[in-house]
């Protein structure tokens, strides 16, 4: 009986929302490895650097202020791989559900904002 239930409860739930936090984290570093400060949604950061960013149904936009750095570097949404055991399992329920926490995208681990010696 606890079998069926956990089963139950695991197809009604979505992979990526248990797998993946509402955040993730990104090294962020320069082209030329010089030190760089900026803002992603409004929160400051200095590169090289681990970067946590929330999962969101959008691209991040990386705003720097280094002189010689590329003002902005987009950050570009994908599906994390996780979210696809759900259509595979059959889980419409856990779909929706990795849908509308946003748990299902995931950004490149390693942003390198361009810059020049």
């Amino acid at each position: 009986m606890l079998l069926p239930a956990a089963l139950l409860a695991l197809g009604l739930t979505g992979c990526a929302s248990i797998l993946n936090d509402q955040t993730q984290q990104v090294n962020v570093s320069s082209s030329t490895g010089t030190e760089i400060k900026g803002t992603i949604d409004g929160q400051a950061f200095k590169a090289p650097g681990i970067v946590d960013l929330k999962r969101e149904n959008k691209n991040k936009i990386i705003m720097t202020e280094t002189e010689g750095c590329a003002q902005q570097t987009v950050a570009e949404k994908t599906v994390d791989p996780k979210f696809f055991i759900n259509i595979l399992s059959g889980g419409a329920f856990g779909s929706t559900t990795d849908y509308s926490t946003e748990k299902m995208w995931k950004y490149s681990d390693n942003i390198v904002v361009s810059c020049r010696k």
